[in-house]
Parts: structure tokens; C-alpha cells; sequence
């Protein structure tokens, strides 16, 4: 009798952790996937994106020229 209970004590326990996994994927999931869709949704290819940081403008050839000497 005791092993009777004993496995359904196992086979509850799994049907528990296997639902914990998918609850928490589901949760993981449905948090990341918002960010995803509004990232796409910025990243338009018919706009030329602004570029940030270093660019190589006509003013900064002139100086490289001028150093380069």
C-alpha cells in the first residue's frame, strides 16, 4: 500500500514542477515578446535611422588632411 502512495506522491509532484515550467515560460514569455513587437515596430525601413556617434563629416577630412602633412 505504501508504494501505491509513495508513486502518486511522485507522479504529483511532477505534474506540479511540469506545471510550474510552463507557467513560468509562459510569464517569461509574455514579458519579453512586448519589447520584441515595439522594437520592431521603430526599426521602419523606409526612414533612414540618425547616426549616433563618430562621423566622418567634411570638416573632419579637411583636418586629417591638414595633419597628414
Amino acid at each position: 500500500m505504501k508504494q501505491d502512495q509513495k508513486k502518486n506522491l511522485d507522479s504529483e509532484r511532477r505534474k506540479f514542477i511540469k506545471g510550474s515550467l510552463v507557467t513560468g515560460v509562459g510569464v517569461a514569455t509574455a514579458t519579453v515578446l512586448p519589447g520584441v513587437v515595439m522594437a520592431t515596430d521603430e526599426d521602419s525601413p523606409g526612414q533612414p535611422k540618425e547616426q549616433k556617434g563618430y562621423r566622418l563629416t567634411p570638416h573632419i577630412l579637411e583636418y586629417y588632411k591638414t595633419t597628414a602633412s
